[in-house]
């Protein structure tokens, strides 16, 4: 709606004023509409020349980090049978977590009627690795190699205590649904650097774990109050990489962009009339898409990487649709531009046979993340793509249910989990922040999950406090009006 009132109130000072300034002007402005001009480097110093689209004014300092890779756990990894190792948990076995630690704390539903919380300590090996002998359980065997490649955040936390709120609050900066996903705040802010592909994609993998999951929605990647030309792009694992992307048979490319050019005749008289932002934005989206029935299948086509390339990501790499495929084709992405690239990988949400599936989420992702780690470095990518990876909150020390060392099952927990940082000035080897002995509270260096957001909007060069967009009354943040910092104890 603000665009719109500024729209008409462009077009009305137009009319008012010389005929032909007035259509020479809108001449532009609807031209500009169709192919985005790449931001002007000589006003800010920071913009790259060869950016298309963002903000002027962007970045607010030198960035780091020209992209980023987010690898998202959803359902919640169990921070310590991963990363955060807690062996005095073996002499509570089956004991009952202390009020004092629990502090009367709010719990789900599917816990709260439980008579007792037993204490489960993992029941995996944990051993030193790297530098600094950072703890790391056997079931990440090939992270447990990288340590020294990553920061290690073990003090995160919450106030979301359910999947949809939480995955929707650290992916959108609230827990309602509505606002613009961190991807589309970086596409509308950053631009791209590719025009023949959206500077926001998306990637659904597959999963061995629990077999039910929780659904993924849209939002999660949507640009909310932004125009909708800044949403993410989702990638698929069968048919056309993105939906429709092929012409209808009988319909050959040279009858598709005489359709292209009448359509973006009829829209830019539509724009030109009622001054509509959402007309500007879908006549880039059918040129970005016409662009895209060649860009797309050459980044979707690994039959130019090497052997030595595909064996660093694991066996499943050239299945589509899988954990290590999707990895890959971030790093292809990362390499033709994309500014963000995000992979939601389900089937972590382990509430009742955790020995058995949490193994298996790990094998599907382990070797892949630091397959992806690894070739970037190689590739000289590392040093200006920032990967994040983390789910949207924790799990309990405590049982769900019976407990047993064959099957047994963790709830969530908001008030501590895991997440790790790699690259584009993340400072290698961190480790930050500490739990209690059960890993249930912070006792030092908290970081919210706003902390987590306005660090990788830093690290893109952007000042979360200054990064804005009007909207109800209120200039709308990634982090919200609550306080936030960036964690520059783990940057370098």
């Amino acid at each position: 709606m603000n665009d719109l009132i500024n729209e008409l109130s462009r077009r009305a000072f137009l009319r008012r004023g010389s005929v032909g300034l007035g259509a020479a002007a809108l001449a532009t402005l609807e031209a500009n509409a169709a192919t985005p001009n790449p931001s002007s480097s000589g006003t800010n110093p920071h913009a790259s020349s060869g950016r298309i689209g963002g903000l002027p004014e962007l970045p607010h300092h030198a960035p780091k980090a020209k992209r980023a890779i987010y690898l998202f756990m959803s359902g919640a990894p169990s921070q310590m049978d991963m990363w955060d190792h807690k062996p005095k948990m073996a002499e509570w076995f089956d004991k009952d977590l202390p009020e004092s630690i629990r502090q009367g704390q709010r719990l789900t539903t599917m816990t709260s009627g439980q008579a007792r919380f037993p204490i489960a300590p993992s029941i995996y090996k944990f051993a030193p690795q790297g530098q600094n002998g950072t703890m790391v359980s056997e079931l990440l065997p090939h992270m447990s190699k990288k340590v020294d490649d990553i920061a290690l955040i073990k003090s995160m936390h919450t106030e979301a205590i359910n999947h949809d709120p939480a995955i929707t609050y650290i992916c959108t900066g609230d827990q309602l649904p509505g606002k613009a996903s961190l991807g589309s705040w970086l596409s509308y802010g950053l631009g791209t650097e590719n025009e023949n592909l959206p500077a926001f994609l998306v990637m659904t993998a597959s999963w061995t774990g629990r077999k039910e999951a929780q659904a993924l929605y849209n939002r999660l990647w949507g640009s909310g109050f932004l125009p909708s030309k800044y949403q993410g792009v989702a990638l698929r694992s069968q048919g056309d990489p993105v939906l429709y992307l092929s012409n209808p048979d009988g319909i050959d490319p040279v009858v598709r962009r005489r359709m292209l050019d009448s359509l973006g005749r009829l829209n830019q008289h539509t724009a030109q009339q009622w001054g509509d932002p959402e007309t500007r934005a879908r006549i880039a989206q059918y040129e970005m898409a016409f662009r895209m029935q060649t860009s797309v299948p050459e980044l979707a086509d690994l039959s130019d990487e090497p052997q030595h390339v595909l064996d660093l990501y694991g066996p499943e790499v050239t299945k589509p649709g899988s954990y290590a495929n999707c990895c890959l084709m971030a790093r292809r992405m990362a390499e033709r531009g994309v500014r963000f690239t995000q992979i939601f990988h389900r089937g972590w949400d382990q509430h009742g046979n955790l020995p058995k599936d949490l193994p298996n989420q790990c094998r599907d992702t382990d070797q892949p993340s630091a397959g992806l780690l690894t070739d970037l470095k190689q590739r000289g990518l590392l040093d200006d793509t920032l990967v994040v990876w983390g789910g949207e909150f924790g799990r309990t020390i405590y049982c769900q249910g019976k407990l047993t060392n064959e099957t047994y099952g963790r709830d969530h927990h908001p008030k501590c989990f895991t997440v790790w940082l790699a690259g584009a000035g993340i400072q290698p080897g961190a480790v930050h922040g500490e739990t209690d002995e059960f890993s249930y509270n912070v006792v030092k260096d908290p970081v919210h999950i706003r902390d987590l957001n306005a660090t990788i909007l830093n690290q893109m060069g952007i000042d979360h406090e200054r990064f804005t967009f009007p909207f109800q009354g209120l200039d709308q943040r990634l982090t919200g009006v609550e306080p936030s910092r960036v964690v520059d104890e783990i940057l370098t």
